[in-house]
């Protein structure tokens, strides 16, 4: 390990005190991460990545080495009950990262205490997917300001207790970024930075075991640069350049970027395409194990230099696949803090589409447990569009074949399907395999854009409580729960997109609306679809952080559908149990009184009464109870 005096020389005893302290700490999770994906250069990018970290740890503002040290006393913080997130586009939401700092007030209204802002660092001009084609790292979209101005955001929000998290695209940059044209240059530094291949023999073997993430508009995975005079690997779009992480530099230039990040306020960094970033011939090249040694190793790094950031894993994968993002083995509570789980989102809509449970219970219980430092981020609707990730094996167990449930999930939420409500897009149909993605914000996917376009006030009703079941759904489940920009104001689809000749072929658009400052005024006007959505939501959520049962170290227990109509979740936490009730239908439902395993005395969380007194529980159309038990 590297002498900590030699490294800072200058800095005040107690500085080289910490930093060491936490250098010991990090040290043996650093070598191996590294050793799991570069073994013969571990002890010598070892070293280099503590001279990196001790540069970024001199430059950390005062402040934020104070949060650090909060951080040391309650490492779990994230899995607090009072977590909520809020995910958002900047400028969608306020115009720029100022107009998110005008707006603070409106997050701590709703209770927000962790605000994802989706891509704002620099992207390329013109088609950037949605600012996931970065051009630079280090400098802000100009539209959204500078990084002055973020910094001073992340300020104003560490100040009301709210977490900033920032995107940090990690498999592959612009193609006009400097490294890329530097290697298109010639230079044999930069491309070593990228994969690339002087003909097609390689790529066409990679192809035989790759899948397609685009078929639409970037089918296969590599592209001919007539400047580079190679195939370029791009996985998701020709101007999107993969970057070559078996290559030591792209990891110490990531490892200082996170640590930079960090100095600027930010507090949780998403890892967006992280399961693309190791290549290995054969495979699908995702998922692969160096991954998980490669962000065990980026998160030492950060550890050291700057503990209270956390990362978050976008790993849209498989149950088998996903938990090792959180770590598993000999990763356990190394890797990420957080990860999506995609999963949940889509059985919540296949349940409300079947008004059935029990493909809900099947796939969910696949998963294996997470570890208990760790959380699921749970949504019900995001920045992109939906795929139907429902499991051949987890549909035949239940008598559904997989591609028909698919199809028809499809065609449900695109509104193809008889008598179906919801508003949905197709998006990237493969007409190969037949997979149809889909696009749609939650309130029109819910069917309340239908019901206000007919009148039908009953329809409404029903629709509204659908749309609020899905959330409370995704609240009960567990883990940091992220409301999607516009769902607390129920807002529909945004069919103006195409009006935009950067998004019109992308219809993940019209699920990404700017905000409706007018519709948000209307949260205080009773009588309205938006105060009926706002309150009903900022109250589950004022209740859910009175729950210690809520907590996300809490593993959520799954029932049996003894009525495939009603979901029940147990959450046996220390000091309470809580038992979560969800009637997925439009019509009244029963509960056995047995399949709850509460005594008489409990008491409805949401209500404040005493249900179980009796026979059956009777639950109403799309209604929840969240019955509690003081240990």
């Amino acid at each position: 390990m590297p002498r900590v005096a030699d490294l800072m020389p200058d800095e005040p005893h107690h500085d080289r005190v910490v930093f060491e302290t936490r250098l010991r700490r990090g040290w043996p999770d650093l070598l191996s991460g590294l050793a799991g994906a570069y073994p013969e250069q571990a002890p010598t990018m070892a070293a280099r990545l503590v001279e990196i970290a001790a540069a970024n740890f001199k430059q950390r503002p005062a402040d934020l080495r104070l949060l650090d040290l909060r951080r040391h006393a309650d490492p779990y913080w994230f899995q607090h009950p009072q977590m909520l997130g809020y995910v958002t586009y900047a400028d969608l939401f306020a115009g720029d990262l100022r107009g998110v700092a005008d707006h603070a007030d409106y997050l701590s209204e709703l209770g927000v205490t962790y605000l994802h802002l989706l891509p704002l660092l620099k992207p390329r001009t013109g088609q950037n997917d949605g600012g996931y084609a970065v051009l630079d790292y280090r400098a802000v979209r100009e539209d959204l300001g500078t990084v002055e101005d973020l910094r001073e955001l992340a300020t104003e929000l560490r100040n009301r207790g709210i977490s900033l998290t920032v995107d940090l695209v990690l498999n592959h940059v612009a193609a006009e970024h400097a490294w890329a044209r530097n290697a298109r240059a010639g230079d044999d530094f930069y491309r070593g930075f990228f994969h690339l291949f002087e003909d097609r023999e390689l790529p066409d073997a990679y192809e035989e075991s790759l899948p397609e993430v685009f078929p639409d508009f970037a089918p296969g995975n590599f592209t001919w640069s007539e400047e580079a005079q190679a195939w370029v690997w791009t996985t998701f779009n020709e101007w999107q350049w993969d970057l070559n992480w078996h290559n030591p530099e792209v990891f110490y230039e990531f490892a200082d970027l996170i640590c930079w990040l960090a100095n600027l306020g930010v507090e949780c960094l998403r890892l967006d395409a992280i399961a693309f970033l190791y290549k290995r011939m054969g495979t699908s090249c995702q998922n692969q194990p160096e991954v998980h040694s490669i962000t065990q190793a980026l998160r030492a790094v950060a550890r050291v230099a700057a503990p209270a950031v956390i990362f978050k894993a976008e790993a849209i994968v498989g149950p088998t696949d996903l938990v090792p993002y959180l770590g598993v083995g000999k990763h356990t509570g190394k890797v990420s803090d957080l990860a999506y789980q995609n999963s949940l989102m889509v059985q919540i809509w296949s349940a409300l589409a079947t008004k059935d449970t029990r493909l809900f219970c099947a796939a969910m219980n696949r998963f294996p447990a997470k570890p208990s430092t760790t959380a699921w981020g749970c949504y019900v609707r995001a920045h992109d569009d939906i795929g139907w990730a429902i499991d051949d094996g987890d549909a035949a167990s239940v008598g559904l074949e997989g591609w028909a449930h698919r199809n028809f999930l499809s065609d449900f939420y695109s509104g193809a399907f008889p008598m179906s409500d919801a508003r949905g897009l197709v998006f990237q149909e493969n007409l190969a395999t037949g997979d149809r993605r889909i696009s749609g914000t939650g309130a029109s996917l819910a069917g309340i854009e239908a019901a206000l376009s007919s009148g039908d006030m009953r329809h409404l009703d029903l629709a509204i409580e659908r749309f609020l079941l899905a959330h409370k759904i995704m609240l009960g489940y567990g883990g940091l729960p992220l409301l999607y920009m516009g769902d607390e104001l129920a807002m529909t689809n945004f069919y103006d997109f195409v009006d935009d000749p950067d998004h019109a072929e992308d219809n993940r658009w019209v699920h990404r609306p700017p905000m409706r400052w007018d519709l948000s005024d209307r949260r205080h006007q009773p009588g309205t679809v938006e105060h009926r959505v706002w309150h009903a939501l900022r109250h589950v959520t004022a209740v859910r952080a009175s729950l210690p049962a809520m907590d996300a170290s809490v593993d959520t227990q799954i029932a049996d559908p003894v009525n495939p109509g009603v979901l029940v979740f147990v959450r046996p936490a220390p000091t309470q149990t809580l038992v979560g009730v969800y009637n997925v239908t439009p019509d009244r439902q029963a509960l056995p009184r047995w399949t709850i395993p509460l005594p008489d005395h409990a008491w409805d969380a949401l209500t404040d009464e005493r249900p179980l007194r009796g026979g059956d529980l009777w639950l109403d159309p799309y209604q929840c109870r969240w019955l509690v038990q003081q240990v």
